[in-house]
């Protein structure tokens, strides 16, 4: 095989040396996975190293699947060689040695986090920890000290501040001594104890280095401490290792993924020779002009600049809208015109860095009939917390529905575990009524006493609702159920995830107040209508446009690539942490380089959050790459300047009264024209008949004056009012 012909000069100077380690600093699109394939397949056909004495890790079970292919087919026994997980791999030797591990047989289960939460939901109870706080912050030390590598003694140290840390060490103890009664593992347990076997037992762990002579693993930069200290152990004899990652795209930190071990190789390894993959293969020129216009800002990571060969290709494109639904008819708009030039949906995709964002972007795709799914992800109102929220609004205009009480009976949590929920329901067959009524006649006494104290408050606040759903407008219903449930309280927004889930929130209450700012005189049971009706419309077919959180479209690559919400607080999220910024400047330097030909970035001028309209300030990433100027204009807008501070700036915002941010902006968009739909301008009127084939039929009840795109409001059955251009939208006018 003439190797040298089938790589570039820096991939090919990797792969022939194969002695001693070597860390390959990998640049997005730089062909990373086809120099890993044919290193192996050269350690094979040209070093006589056997297959099967060769070991490659990978991150997940998909890329783990596809490079046991790859090498299949350039090289013969290729296999042979073992390509698995960390997690896959340490399962499988621990399947050989866990007898050697004090509690434990060779024919441990492995926990999933069903069977995990089982147990924590026991030692909650036993504890008498009710708080949600508490219980994220217990699991997530729990996994902090596994994956860290450290013992529970370590870890008390460095918290003895804390008054109630002993307490946790109890918990971690009596959980771990649950483990072991089962005979079981977690996910974390799978490398600790493989790593407390080899770190402990010369014998188990020379066994295994002369099972494997020589190392491979990619996605360096996501290793966590305990990974990085596996594999140095397992590398320690032959010392023939290849890592091969980008610290530039080191985006999860925020579950253990340490940046510093690309580092800490070269410390450990000080023999090891560098390779840096500069050439890219997927973007063009200018859309890597703007990707190393941004990373060279961060500090911690190797000096290389990214180039290609490809074509310039389409300037990068900024757009600032006025608001998140004009953002939104901007993006589909641009995507309506890309698609009639000849891009697929399916190479297209919306990039976020939060997913509450995504709302107005499935509603607009929608609207316009174009195909569009999820990835990684459910889509907006599938979220559970969505679901939880909608279910006081269904449980209070259906008192029968019991599935929706259900759900809001200890959401945010009362205490009302599934057993007294089972016990309220035994009561409410027998007596032949709904839950609802069992509840509101709480005070009986076949009920415990301490399940009655707990439903005085939820009773409390199901009378103030029904006090209130006739004498409030519908948006106002919903936010007093929000204030008055306490459910904004319920997240705690130093957890990112938790964060994103009150983020989600706010952004339903966005959707309520347009439905009824849209609708005039419509009422809670048509919103939940709408919604219902709007979801069972919202089918793909798997080839449609992608909507995609920054973390999810990692390893991914699309013709068109729309970045939106790129506004301070939103992208990057609020962190003042140097090291966090960093890892949002990677974020983004990620969603830039999963373009190929076209970029978008988008920000809003104003956003609705928390329960109402506020100013937004651009992201300073826009500042960095060079995509607006800064500007001194003291208007109440923070934004960040070269210099890491705060300054004041504006964009003419005293313009943006409340009275006009639900017009129809008009503005040219895209990087061509191209043709618009015909429209008959004798049919655009009021009262005129349309046909949609999502929505169905509607009717025409506002016509924006001087409207460029021909805007038209549309009453349609069910789904209440839209707002669409007739000149995109895929709208049929009835005879």
């Amino acid at each position: 095989m003439d190797y040298k012909s089938l790589l570039n000069e820096e991939q090919y100077n990797a792969v022939v040396c194969t002695d001693g380690p070597v860390l390959v600093s990998a640049g997005a699109g730089s062909g990373k996975t086809r120099l890993l394939t044919y290193r192996i397949a050269y350690l094979i056909t040209e070093c006589g190293v056997p297959a099967h004495k060769i070991l490659a890790i990978t991150f997940t079970n998909k890329a783990a699947g596809e490079m046991k292919d790859r090498i299949g087919k350039v090289a013969q026994n290729g296999d042979m060689v073992t390509v698995c997980t960390f997690h896959s791999f340490c399962a499988r030797m621990l399947r050989t040695y866990a007898s050697f591990i004090e509690g434990y047989k060779e024919n441990f289960t492995i926990f999933s986090d069903t069977d995990t939460a089982k147990i924590f939901k026991e030692l909650f109870k036993k504890y008498n920890i009710d708080d949600e706080t508490t219980k994220c912050n217990y699991k997530h030390n729990l996994s902090v000290i596994k994956n860290d590598n450290m013992s529970i003694d370590e870890f008390v140290k460095i918290y003895s501040y804390d008054k109630d840390i002993e307490i946790f060490k109890q918990f971690y103890l009596d959980y771990e001594n649950e483990l072991k009664k089962n005979n079981a593992m977690d996910f974390d347990d799978l490398l600790i104890n493989f790593y407390k076997l080899i770190s402990t037992n010369a014998q188990i762990l020379e066994s295994i280095q002369n099972k494997f002579t020589h190392f491979s693993v990619d996605e360096f930069q996501d290793t966590n401490k305990l990974q990085y200290d596996i594999v140095k152990l397992l590398a320690s004899k032959t010392r023939n290792i290849l890592i091969v990652g980008d610290e530039d795209q080191s985006i999860y930190g925020w579950r253990g993924a340490n940046i510093e071990n690309i580092f800490n190789f070269t410390r450990d390894f000080p023999e090891a020779k560098v390779f840096k993959l500069e050439q890219n293969y997927r973007s063009s020129k200018k859309i890597l002009e703007r990707a190393n216009t941004i990373i060279k800002n961060n500090k911690n990571r190797l000096d290389k600049v990214l180039y290609t060969e490809n074509d310039d290709g389409a300037d990068v494109t900024y757009y600032q809208a006025m608001t998140e639904t004009d953002e939104a008819d901007f993006v589909v708009r641009n995507i309506i015109q890309m698609h009639n030039q000849g891009v697929p949906y399916h190479e297209m995709a919306i990039l976020m860095r939060v997913n509450a964002l995504s709302r107005s972007f499935e509603e607009k795709l929608l609207a316009y009939n174009i195909p569009h799914i999820m990835y990684n992800g459910f889509k907006f109102f599938e979220r559970q917390e969505i679901k939880n929220v909608l279910a006081y609004l269904t449980a209070i205009v259906n008192p029968d529905d019991n599935v929706s009480f259900a759900r809001i009976i200890n959401f945010p949590k009362r205490g009302i575990g599934d057993t007294s929920i089972e016990k309220l329901n035994e009561i409410a067959i027998k007596n032949r009524c709904s839950l609802k009524d069992v509840v509101m006649n709480y005070e009986m006494e076949v009920l415990p006493k301490a399940l009655r104290d707990k439903l005085k408050d939820f009773k409390s606040l199901l009378c103030k609702m029904e006090e209130n759903i006739n004498t409030m407008g519908m948006f106002d219903f919903f936010k007093f159920i929000l204030e008055e449930s306490g459910i904004l309280n319920a997240f705690d927004l130093d957890n990112e995830q938790e964060y994103e889930r009150y983020l989600n929130i706010n952004s339903l209450s966005n959707s309520v107040r347009e439905f009824e700012e849209n609708n005039q005189g419509a009422t809670i049971v048509d919103y939940l209508e709408s919604v219902t009706l709007s979801s069972a419309m919202d089918t793909d077919d798997g080839k449609g446009v992608v909507i995609a959180t920054v973390h999810g479209s990692k390893g991914l690559e699309f013709d068109t690539v729309f970045v939106v919400g790129c506004e301070e607080k939103i992208f990057p999220i609020s962190r003042d942490d140097a090291d966090d910024i960093e890892e949002e400047r990677r974020l983004m330097y990620v969603a830039i380089t999963r373009a190929k030909k076209d970029l978008f970035l988008t920000s809003s001028m104003s956003r609705f959050m928390y329960g109402k309209r506020e100013n937004s300030a651009k992201s300073r990433f826009l500042y960095e790459l060079d995509l607006v100027q800064k500007r001194q204009i003291n208007t109440g807008f923070s934004a960040y300047n070269n210099q890491n501070k705060f300054t004041k700036y504006g964009d003419n915002m005293n313009t943006l009264q409340s009275n006009n941010l639900n017009k129809t902006f008009n503005y040219t968009f895209g990087k061509d024209t191209v043709e618009k739909k015909a429209v008959d301008f004798s049919k655009i009127k009021l009262g005129a008949k349309v046909t949609h084939p999502k929505f169905g039929d509607g009717e025409i009840t506002e016509v924006t004056p001087n409207s460029s795109n021909h805007c038209v409001k549309i009453k349609f059955e069910g789904v209440g009012e839209k707002m669409l251009s007739l000149d995109y939208a895929p709208i049929e006018f009835k005879d």
